[in-house]
């Protein structure tokens, strides 16, 4: 249909000649009320947004020298960050002489590492940054 007999028909229907989709060969229009199109698109709009998830990165803060159990409590909250969809920053900091023993870090950072491999992957490796160690895990 020519683009003059659709406008004609249109503006006898009170409606609006509007444009779908115009990188089809021909271009696919259709007559409608441009106001409640513009409306329905806001409102589809809105709607995916309402479901869009923000992941957001928790922090778990340890030291070197952790116990068994506290150990524990941490993986426990970890594990209910990854479940949520939340990324995992644990940060291990180091404090007087426990600098003298990095390798004791590195080996609770890489328990960690263990512990979650089913789980989660891990984003950042360990990195040392002046006084602590940092990773990023993120849930799979």
């Amino acid at each position: 249909m020519k683009t003059s007999e659709a406008i004609a028909i249109a503006a006898e229907a009170g409606l609006d000649l509007v444009e779908v989709s115009p990188g089809t060969t021909p271009p696919v229009c259709k007559i409608l009320d441009y106001g409640k199109f513009k409306y329905q698109q806001q409102k589809k709009k809105a709607e995916a947004k309402k479901k869009q998830k923000v992941v957001e990165i928790k922090e778990i803060k340890m030291r070197p020298n952790i116990d068994d159990h506290d150990y524990q409590v941490k993986v426990k909250a970890m594990k209910r960050f990854f479940e949520e969809g939340d990324k995992v920053k644990v940060t291990l900091r180091f404090r007087g002489r426990e600098m003298a023993h990095q390798d004791r870090g590195a080996d609770l950072l890489k328990r960690v590492q263990d512990d979650f491999d089913d789980i989660a992957k891990v984003e950042q490796y360990p990195k040392m940054e002046g006084r602590q160690i940092m990773m990023v895990m993120a849930p799979r």
